[in-house]
């Protein structure tokens, strides 16, 4: 499927927003996550089921200064 990742086309078949994050590398990162405009909580993204055309947002904290 299609998904819009970071505002960016992506094809993937993850059926999960857990295992987006996990084919992506970031399962044990500390990130923030959210689908079509809200905000999923880490302990829902096992739950939260992907569709066609979806919009993910995949937040990695930075560090420097």
């Amino acid at each position: 499927m299609q998904i819009l990742l970071n505002g960016e086309l992506h094809a993937t078949d993850a059926k999960t927003l857990s295992e987006l994050c996990a084919r992506l590398g970031f399962a044990e990162a500390r990130i923030a996550t959210a689908v079509n405009g809200s905000f999923i909580a880490a302990s829902s993204r096992e739950a939260t089921k992907l569709a066609e055309a979806d919009e993910i947002e995949i937040l990695a904290p930075r560090q420097g200064g």
